[in-house]
C-alpha cells in the first residue's frame, strides 16, 4: 500500500438504536460524536438505523408471505390450462 493516501483505520462503536445493543469494530469511518466503551476507552459512535441485531433475517422474525393465494387468485383469474 502507499504510504499516505489511505484513511486512518481505527475501532468505531456501530450502535444500533432499534435493537438497543453496539459493538466495537475497525472501520474508517468518522464521526464527531464519541462513547465510553465497556473496556473504559472512548471511541467514535455511528447510529445505524438496521443491524444483524435488527433485521427481520438475522432475527428470524422475518414475515412470510401467502404465496398459495397468490398462486389461487392468479389461476381463478387466468383459468388453468389443461393439456
Amino acid at each position: 500500500m502507499k504510504p499516505g493516501i489511505h484513511p486512518e483505520y481505527r475501532p468505531v462503536v456501530f450502535r444500533d438504536r432499534a435493537a438497543n445493543h453496539a459493538f466495537l469494530t475497525r472501520s474508517t469511518a468518522t464521526s464527531d460524536r464519541t462513547v465510553e466503551w465497556e473496556d473504559g476507552n472512548t471511541y467514535p459512535v455511528i447510529d445505524v438505523e438496521i443491524s444483524s441485531a435488527s433485521h427481520p433475517f438475522y432475527t428470524a422474525t422475518q414475515r412470510v408471505l401467502d404465496t398459495a393465494g397468490r398462486v389461487e387468485r392468479f389461476q381463478r383469474r387466468y383459468g388453468r390450462r389443461e393439456r
